[in-house]
């Protein structure tokens, strides 16, 4: 295949991914949708009959209402698995487009792309193993929506690296940084379910009768907030400092990146702090995970289109990627 028969097909698949992200999201909605029938059907009963029994006489094979809801989770799920195989498709597009080929790592479509992906792999990572069925049109409606960000105003042609970004040290940092992402932002779902639940209280029926109690949503955050602080460290704190002076021969420039990479990790240690020392739990640890949230998201996006200094131009919508945007410097 040519590099643009590549580069076609990496476009084809993030349409394909955002279409089946929005099939999976309005399945997913249609479940918690139904939610409420089981109660509804109950009271249409009344003395005759269980609510979840099928209508006597009627051999069409229908399914009862709690069968509909399994049905649909279920559903929305493998629609989910696919539209994250059409978008690990795209990413390879676009590396595969690229002469020579490379990460599809250029610029910052590429790096919008790469991130929500990583979202979405980690939501499935952990959708059984900490019953994450009530994240489901959370997590898929924020895939969904970045990424849409990332077609419609972040999109560029796929271009060479530029020396900056032509290192292994690319590829240990990016990966690490990605992974924390995905993982603080899943971690920030779960606390804002929890500031949720705290306003609206219990729920007997619909979405939120699902969405775990406030205990399991606290440890849920602070287990998946205290799996990604190391991830982010390694890659604030060390790859990204060794990567800054292979490139730049200085280990740290205040680059707003970098300025806003550190902030958000002083947040995030503050909120791992509190927790282990002073004992904030709930709404106190919540709160700060949020600000963490923007902090982190801000400076995956926000700083490239307020600092007009950064040495991470490149990273700039708009920015040609196969022009340098930083001066590296030759050591002997």
């Amino acid at each position: 295949m040519t590099n643009a028969m590549w580069e076609g097909l990496s476009n084809q698949a993030v349409a394909v991914a955002g279409v089946v992200y929005f099939l999976a999201l309005l399945v997913h909605l249609g479940e918690f949708a139904a939610l409420r029938q089981p109660k509804e059907a109950a009271v249409a009963v009344g003395a005759g009959g269980a609510p979840d029994a099928p209508v006597e006489g009627d051999d069409s094979g229908a399914r009862t209402p709690s069968e509909r809801i399994a049905f649909l989770g279920r559903l929305g799920y493998l629609l989910t698995v696919i539209a994250a195989l059409a978008h690990f498709v795209a990413l390879v597009g676009r590396g595969m487009a690229a002469e020579p080929n490379r990460v599809p790592w250029g610029n910052m479509y590429e790096f919008t792309v790469s991130g929500t992906f990583v979202v979405t792999v980690i939501y499935l990572a952990l959708f059984r193993r900490y019953g994450l069925g009530w994240m489901a049109p959370l997590a898929v409606g924020f895939v969904l929506s970045v990424l849409m960000v990332a077609v419609i105003w972040l999109h560029e042609p796929v271009a060479p690296l530029t020396e900056a970004l032509n290192s292994y040290w690319l590829v240990i940092h990016v990966v690490s940084a990605a992974v924390a992402t995905g993982a603080f932002t899943v971690g920030g779902i779960a606390s804002v379910m929890y500031l949720v639940k705290l306003r609206t209280g219990d729920a007997e029926d619909g979405w939120l009768a699902r969405v775990p109690g406030l205990v399991s949503l606290d440890k849920l955050a602070y287990r998946i907030h205290a799996f990604a602080f190391p991830v982010w460290t390694f890659a604030v704190l060390i790859t990204g400092p060794i990567w800054a002076h292979e490139a730049w021969s200085r280990y740290w420039n205040w680059d707003p990146k970098e300025v806003w990479a550190f902030i958000t990790w002083v947040v995030y240690a503050g909120y791992l702090h509190a927790r282990a020392t002073a004992g904030w739990k709930g709404r106190n640890a919540a709160i700060l995970a949020l600000i963490g949230m923007a902090t982190l998201w801000f400076n995956f996006i926000g700083v490239n289109y307020f600092a007009s200094n950064s040495q991470h131009s490149y990273a700039a919508p708009g920015t040609p990627a196969e022009v340098p945007a930083v001066t590296i410097v030759d050591r002997p």
